[in-house]
C-alpha cells in the first residue's frame, strides 16, 4: 500500500491524522495493531492482558454511552444503569491514555436524542424516528444536531491538544437494532454525512479519523467522507482465523482502496493466518468484558500468542504518532 493514497478526508486534518493514516498505510499487510475496547473507570481488560501477556494493546476503545444528553433516568431497570454509572467519568482514561501516546478510538452507544427508556440506542426502546431526524427543521432534527453538539463540545479538548480519535460514529449501521440504522441505508448514510459536516466545519474537529462500520454496499456514504472501513464480527468461541471471508466482503464496499480494520471482535483473530494469507487487516479490536476477561471466547494462551506474535504491534511498539 502506498500511503500518499490515503489522505485525510477532512482537507483541514491535523498532522496527527495523517501521522496515524500514513502508519496504518505503512504496515498494513505486514503487521496488524493489537486492540481492546473498555468500559469501565476500572479498565479490568487493559489489566487483564498487562497481567496475561506482559504488554498492553496498541490501541484502546472507550466507549461514550454515558455521556448521551438525553438518558432517561426515571423509566429505566438497573442494567441500564449499571452500564451508564460503570462507564460515568472514562473520558478521564482516554486521557491517561493519550499521556501514553497509545491510539485512541471511540464507540457511542447513542442514547435516542429523544424519548425512550433504558438503553434507547436499541431500537426496541425508542420511538426516535431516524427519517425524521435527517429532515432540517423538525423537533427530531434539532434534537440529533443538539446532541452532536453536545459530543462535539466532549471532543473539542483532544482537538485542541493534537489527539488523533479513530471516531466510529452509528456503528453497525446496516442492522435495524439500533436507531440509527432502523429506516435504512439511506438513512444512516444521511446521518452519517450531517455528522461529517457539522464536526468538521461547524466544529472544527480536524483530529477525527472517520471509520465508517458496516460491510453493506449500500450504507456506505461515500468515499470522500470515510477515511477507513471496517466491520464488527462475533466468530465461534475459541474459533481464531485470519477472518478472510469478512475481509473479502468489507473490500467490495468501495472501489478505492482504503485502511481496514476489525471494528469489534469476539474471539480474538489469528494475526500470524492474517500474514501468511496476506490480507491488509490494520487492526482489531477486542470487545469488552467476557470477550476478554474469561476464556469463554479466547484462551490465556491464544492471548499471550496474538500479543506476542512478530506481526502484531503494541503499545511498546508503537511510535510516537502524535
Amino acid at each position: 500500500m502506498s500511503s500518499k493514497i490515503f489522505e485525510p478526508v477532512d482537507p483541514n486534518a491535523q498532522e496527527c491524522v495523517k501521522n496515524v493514516l500514513k502508519y496504518l498505510s505503512d504496515i498494513t499487510y505486514n503487521k496488524v495493531l493489537a486492540g481492546q475496547h473498555t468500559q469501565t473507570m476500572a479498565q479490568e481488560e487493559l489489566h487483564h492482558i498487562r497481567n496475561i501477556t506482559g504488554k498492553e494493546p496498541a490501541l484502546l476503545g472507550f466507549e461514550l454511552l454515558s455521556y448521551s444528553p438525553n438518558i432517561n433516568y426515571l423509566d429505566t431497570d438497573d442494567e441500564c444503569m449499571t452500564e451508564v454509572s460503570e462507564n460515568l467519568g472514562t473520558l478521564k482514561r482516554a486521557w491517561e491514555w493519550a499521556d501514553k501516546k497509545g491510539l485512541i478510538t471511540f464507540t457511542w452507544h447513542w442514547f435516542s436524542p429523544m424519548g425512550g427508556r433504558s438503553k434507547s440506542f436499541f431500537t426496541i426502546n425508542t420511538d426516535f424516528d431516524a427519517d425524521k431526524a435527517v429532515t432540517a427543521g423538525t423537533a427530531e432534527n434539532k434534537a440529533l444536531l443538539s446532541d452532536m453538539d453536545s459530543m462535539a463540545g466532549l471532543l473539542r479538548p483532544f482537538r485542541d491538544k493534537g489527539i488523533p480519535i479513530l471516531w466510529r460514529p452509528f456503528h453497525e449501521g446496516d442492522g435495524n437494532w439500533f436507531w440509527w440504522g432502523a429506516k435504512g441505508a439511506e438513512t444512516v448514510k444521511k446521518l452519517y454525512r450531517i455528522m461529517f459536516k457539522r464536526f468538521t466545519k461547524l466544529h472544527g474537529l480536524n483530529d477525527l479519523i472517520w471509520v465508517w462500520n458496516s460491510p453493506v454496499p449500500e450504507c456506505y456514504p461515500g468515499d470522500d467522507v470515510v477515511d477507513i472501513i471496517s466491520c464488527d464480527m462475533y466468530p465461534e468461541k475459541h474459533v481464531h482465523n485470519a477472518c478472510e471471508e469478512k475481509y473479502s466482503s468489507l473490500l467490495k464496499i468501495t472501489d478505492q482502496p482504503k485502511i481496514t480494520l476489525i471494528g469489534e471482535i469476539g474471539s480474538l483473530p489469528d494475526v500470524d493466518e492474517i500474514h501468511e494469507k496476506g490480507l491488509g487487516w490494520a487492526s482489531f479490536m477486542t470487545w469488552s468484558k467476557a470477550y476478554c476477561l474469561t476464556e469463554e471466547f479466547t484462551s490465556c494462551e491464544h492471548l499471550r500468542k496474538v500479543y506476542n506474535s512478530p506481526y502484531s504491534v503494541t503499545r511498546e511498539d508503537l511510535p510516537v504518532l502524535y
